[in-house]
């Protein structure tokens, strides 16, 4: 297995078995395409593979933890026979993190920065890197009227409290990234001031993972549906990568790849 290096900017490929992803909900439920498109994207330049069996766009309803199991470990373990690739799971569960965890995942990545019951206890014993997110709210109202006295502040400070509370109980600072949420209870207003100011999130001491791919903000921003926003997307993975942004989610890997070979080029000469 590739050495998962936290701190070398590097793509992770997303992989939603779910069946009302915003973006790509339905196209791979099935073994073979989940497996293929895994493939694809690994040979596409994604270190790292985040599958994910529960949407938490807008509005999601919750999957329970059996039916995300099931739907997570085959192709976990079709994805381990085949390919050279560390896997991430996108869970907030427990239980779900127990199982996935049992079957050598490198990583975890938890948009409710393991706040569920047990859940860092569980990481600080697995003692495998996770991703801990800022959300104001949950998927189903986080929409509802976002607010923030200082988006970039409270943002942080959050980080940082989650960051400290799993250090206390016995996770390993090495093993934390921060994700600042990019969509995730923000305005579009929001969400540029988080873009602009990004450098204050990757200088709270931990590897930051951002994902932009495709999303609303992107829309509003330049009216283009869904399919539409690999440009803006582009734009948005490049300035990242100038303020030291580690890991870029996407679902457009090879482009994106491009984009990083380029930043680190110019970075590097």
């Amino acid at each position: 297995m590739q050495d998962l290096d936290l701190h070398k900017p590097q793509i992770m490929g997303i992989l939603n078995v779910t069946d009302d992803s915003f973006s790509d909900g339905g196209k791979y439920t099935q073994l073979d395409k989940a497996l293929a498109h895994a493939t694809q994207m690994n040979a596409d330049g994604a270190k790292i593979i985040d599958i994910g069996a529960e949407s938490t766009r807008p509005g999601a309803a919750p999957v329970s933890a059996a039916k995300q199991i099931s739907a997570l470990l085959p192709v976990i373990h079709a994805i381990r026979k085949t390919l050279d690739v560390n896997i991430s799971i996108d869970t907030s569960s427990p239980e779900v993190m127990a199982a996935v965890i049992d079957t050598g995942v490198e990583m975890i990545n938890d948009v409710t920065a393991l706040s569920a019951k047990g859940a860092i206890e569980l990481l600080a014993q697995a003692q495998i890197p996770v991703c801990l997110m800022h959300m104001q709210g949950t998927p189903q109202n986080m929409q509802h009227n976002p607010s923030y006295e200082n988006v970039v502040q409270n943002v942080s400070q959050y980080l940082i409290q989650r960051a400290n509370a799993c250090i206390a109980k016995g996770i390993l600072k090495e093993n934390i990234v921060v994700d600042p949420g990019f969509g995730f209870g923000k305005t579009l207003e929001h969400n540029l001031h988080l873009a602009n100011q990004l450098e204050q999130v990757t200088a709270l001491g931990y590897p930051t993972l951002i994902g932009v791919s495709r999303k609303s903000m992107l829309g509003l921003i330049t009216g283009k549906t869904v399919d539409n926003r690999l440009p803006a997307s582009l734009a948005l993975t490049a300035i990242a990568l100038y303020k030291n942004v580690k890991i870029i989610r996407t679902h457009d890997v090879a482009a994106t790849y491009d984009v990083l070979q380029t930043v680190n080029a110019l970075q590097h000469i």
